[in-house]
């Protein structure tokens, strides 16, 4: 079987949550799978880094599509002679997108449609073509793999999807989000925050991540202690708000928040593996990967009763309502003063953790792509 595959978002040392999907994912399927043929499809300069196995043909095409102009110029124009030329049983895109103009069988993974609940928030063209494609897209496939029930249950409603065509995979966590003993979290924290202990926020900054709600639940927490707790926000700043910069401006603790932009992989899962706890209070989730990530290195966490996110925590984390501000900083000070509370939901996740694995989800998804056929 020859399964052509969209690889634009495998960008090395720039893995966002679709892209790591497709690392995760690609890296196992293709080496367990060594009887069929990986053509994957690259919109750039390609690193060798995933080229996992010798059974993938890697091929470069034209456009790089960061665009809704060239996005329509990659798929619907530069992959379909790709598939032709390669005559590819499948078109597998671990990003949702598919191609319109192609006979090939179609398998999309759709992580989450928040740009239907949160349209305020995208671009007006990139909000149309989303509108335009993404129900073609839709329409299109021969079935669905997407990574929660929650997204899956978001499908049906929104596009009549028959339920037996769409198939959960869940995410899992990069081996390296592991525990770290006391002295390396003190290492760590010297590095991001003198030495103090922190509150850990991971994610794009966009409005959907609640980070103004964040930052006034924070400031209330500190109002309320006598400590030196820092707030702790890793992301690239791509959606900051008017918004977000007057909850900054008005937090009276605002030295003590603490904004490290984008890092890298390796030092992710250290910051994630020192933290006080993590505090994943968005609005809305296809998943939630950094709730999983702060499970395995045996970090409490605080996060959203919403979405998918009751789904990945289980009983191993603390629920809020994002919406109300004293309820995050209750769930604040409550990890922050209660040791038993924190040892409690630490026990859980090692048990809830087990559920999320990179290699449960390439099976699950290789079961997707049989089922194609």
């Amino acid at each position: 079987m020859i399964i052509a595959v969209n690889t634009r978002l495998l960008l090395s040392e720039k893995l966002e949550g679709m892209g790591r999907f497709a690392h995760e994912t690609l890296k196992i399927i293709t080496r367990e799978h060594p009887e069929h043929t990986f053509v994957f499809i690259f919109d750039r300069k390609f690193s060798d880094e995933f080229i996992y196995s010798s059974n993938i043909i890697p091929v470069k095409c034209f456009p790089p599509a960061r665009h809704p102009l060239l996005w329509y110029g990659f798929f619907e124009w530069a992959i379909p002679p790709v598939l032709q030329k390669r005559k590819a049983d499948l078109f597998f895109s671990p990003d949702g997108w598919l191609s319109l103009r192609t006979p090939v069988k179609s398998l999309p993974v759709i992580h989450d449609l928040n740009f239907f609940e949160f349209p305020e928030f995208i671009p007006l063209v990139v909000r149309e073509y989303y509108y335009s494609f993404f129900p073609r897209f839709i329409k299109k496939a021969v079935r669905i793999a997407t990574v929660s029930e929650f997204t899956k249950r978001d499908i049906m409603h929104r596009f009549d999807y028959l339920n037996d065509d769409i198939d959960v995979v869940y995410n899992g966590a990069s081996e390296g989000f592991h525990p770290l003993s006391s002295t390396d979290q003190k290492t760590i924290r010297e590095k991001y925050t003198w030495g103090c202990p922190y509150f850990l926020h991971v994610g794009l900054i966009h409005p959907r991540k609640n980070l103004t709600s964040l930052i006034e639940a924070f400031d209330n927490f500190r109002l309320s202690v006598q400590s030196d707790v820092k707030l702790l926000v890793v992301g690239e700043r791509k959606w900051w708000t008017d918004e977000m910069q007057q909850a900054l401006e008005n937090a009276e603790f605002k030295n003590d928040i603490i904004f490290t932009g984008r890092v890298l992989d390796k030092d992710l899962s250290l910051i994630t593996a020192s933290a006080l706890a993590m505090v994943y209070v968005t609005h809305f989730e296809g998943f939630g990967i950094p709730v999983l990530e702060a499970m395995q290195c045996d970090i409490p966490v605080i996060t959203s009763a919403v979405t998918s996110l009751p789904e990945v925590g289980g009983d191993a984390v603390l629920y809020v309502d994002p919406y109300d501000i004293d309820s995050i900083k209750s769930a604040m000070l409550a990890v922050y003063s209660d040791t038993d509370l924190r040892a409690e939901l630490i026990n859980n996740a090692r048990k809830q953790r087990e559920k999320f694995t990179w290699k449960k989800t390439a099976g699950l998804l290789w079961n997707s792509i049989e089922k194609c056929f």
